[in-house]
């Protein structure tokens, strides 16, 4: 499945408590139950106004479908072609 790269714009983001993005992870965690395995989370990172997240997922529109039945921004959506680290210097 491709990877994407989602880029939420959430004001405040990085003042959110535990609890705040429990509950985000939460909703967000029954909505992919709901579409099955055609999308997974893999993983997110929460800066100042920010949430990246990153996601494989059978298509671009899936990603859409579960930020609209969620609730959630993504107000950019990249589909990821490469993977590098130090490795590739290698």
């Amino acid at each position: 499945m491709p990877k994407y790269l989602i880029e939420r714009d959430i004001p405040g983001a990085g003042k959110l408590s535990a609890q705040e993005l429990k509950a985000i992870s939460q909703k967000s965690c029954g909505v992919l139950n709901r579409l099955g395995p055609e999308i997974q989370w893999i993983e997110s990172y929460v800066t100042k106004d920010k949430i990246f997240c990153v996601y494989r997922a059978a298509s671009e529109e899936m990603v859409r479908q579960h930020a609209r039945e969620g609730g959630f921004p993504a107000d950019r959506i990249s589909e990821v072609t490469s993977v590098i680290d130090p490795s590739t210097a290698e």
